[in-house]
């Protein structure tokens, strides 16, 4: 067992209810199984692959329990662990609530399995990419680090692996909503902005979720905040120790004139970066710090940072096209990310759309110097339409080829064709990866007919 540096350690009850079965709690069924835990799961859609997943465990699945039947399955459970994402005001937090049972998440389990040091990452924007630049500061540094959480590993699985000496856990709202003793030795918060609006109950409770990263840090762990944001200050302790960043003076890492700098001395010149967009700094400045606390070392960070190459979907340049630059940032699912895209563009015609998660779009207003156009599309596409038809012409496509199409068409030379949705996906795609892959193709084709 993990010895614990808490007052009140989670202890991993004999019983759980597992409520939702994806990919994630499938990785805690395994978990929990393999130490001999009992295992109570429901499912409120019991699609076959889940259905087929639950019967190759052994474990007897319950489709969309109603109400008496869930009050049943989390009396008999000694604690709730929800799938990432489940929404606050499901009827099963609701019953645990009311019967006393406690919630938890996948990473007091692995809180209560392993010892091994932790870099947490959370943020409204960001967190994939920092928390993949602190494990490449790490191993340039000859510390064996992965990246878990919130990915393709959950951090129950990751804890398997012995080569492992650090882990960095990409923290998502949805599982530290959830966390009771979740403790990282190095916790960054980069940033703060709505979003999950149709998962939390309101913006307090988002705010809060994103703060317990920091409620429970262990004696000698180090916070790791973003100067410039008033939210996520705001929470900073005088009692902790913390590293500020930012790309002004002040912080502790920072952007000194053309250089990123740490406390030890200048860490990689900005020249250097592969791509060095304003949230690329900020982006490099906190994993310099966030990784600094763990042993990377000055010399491996800036190898990493020089070698590091940003992801796809990701303000990702696609072609140019008769002057026209098209760059994919489906990634963006909020107005706070599709912002920080535009700000890295002097002109842009900005495609926008989707599936909004509850929040306010009039925030991309913050950016409509940038603007020149906009193509709207999605269920969304009427509420992207009113946050720019007094100031900016804007134009309704049905599906993405059309989009581009009427970008292209608005667009002129030297200018941007940006895909930076500033919402979700699901109303046409599986996920963001999914709708900038046809962004791609309809640009490439787009190619293909002018150049005959």
């Amino acid at each position: 067992m993990r010895p614990s540096r808490a007052d009140d350690p989670f202890e991993v009850p004999p019983t759980l209810l597992l409520a939702g079965f994806g990919a994630a709690n499938q990785a805690v069924a395994r978990a929990l199984m393999a130490r001999d835990h009992e295992l109570i799961v429901f499912d409120d859609r019991g699609d076959s692959a889940v259905v087929t997943a639950a019967a190759t465990l052994g474990l007897e699945l319950a489709v969309a329990p109603g109400p008496d039947r869930l009050d049943e399955l989390v009396r008999s459970a000694g604690a709730v662990i929800p799938t990432p994402g489940l929404p606050e005001r499901h009827p099963v937090l609701e019953a645990a609530t009311a019967r006393g049972v406690p919630t938890a998440s996948e990473f007091d389990l692995a809180g209560a399995w392993d010892s091994r040091p932790i870099a947490a990452v959370t943020g409204t924007s960001g967190k994939t990419t920092v928390t993949e630049m602190v494990v490449a500061a790490l191993e340039s540094s000859g510390v064996a680090a992965v990246a878990a959480g919130n990915n393709d590993l959950p951090l129950v699985s990751a804890i398997e692996r012995s080569d492992v000496e650090v882990f960095v856990v990409e923290a998502s709202s949805f599982r530290l909503s959830h966390s009771r003793s979740f403790e990282a030795d190095a916790a960054c918060w980069l940033n703060f902005a709505p979003d999950h609006l149709d998962v939390h109950r309101d913006l307090a409770s988002y705010e809060a979720a994103k703060a317990r990263l920091w409620q429970r840090l262990p004696p000698g762990a180090t916070a790791v905040a973003n100067r410039r944001d008033p939210t996520v200050m705001s929470h900073l302790r005088d009692d902790r120790a913390a590293w500020t960043f930012s790309d002004e003076g002040r912080a502790d890492w920072r952007r000194d004139n053309n250089v990123l700098t740490g406390p030890d001395g200048p860490v990689v010149e900005v020249g250097e970066l592969r791509r060095a967009m304003p949230h690329d700094i900020a982006n490099a400045l906190a994993a310099a710090a966030t990784a600094s606390v763990l042993g990377a070392t000055t010399e491996g960070t800036g190898e990493a940072l020089r070698n590091w190459r940003p992801g796809a979907h990701r303000v990702q340049w696609v072609a140019t096209i008769d002057g026209v630059t098209y760059v994919d940032d489906s990634k963006a699912t909020t107005p706070h990310a599709t912002v920080a895209a535009l700000r890295s563009f002097e002109d842009a015609v900005l495609i926008a759309g989707g599936r909004n998660k509850g929040l306010d779009l009039l925030r991309l207003r913050d950016a409509i110097d940038r603007v020149s156009c906009v193509v709207a599309l999605g269920e969304a596409a009427g509420e992207v339409a009113e946050v720019f038809a007094a100031d900016r012409p804007v134009l309704m496509a049905g599906d993405m080829a059309e989009a581009v199409d009427l970008a292209a068409a608005a667009a002129e030379p030297g200018t941007a064709v940006l895909l930076s949705p500033a919402c979700a996906s699901f109303d046409c795609y599986s996920g963001y990866a999914a709708r900038g892959e046809d962004f791609i193709r309809a640009v490439k084709d787009r190619a293909r007919r002018v150049s005959k």
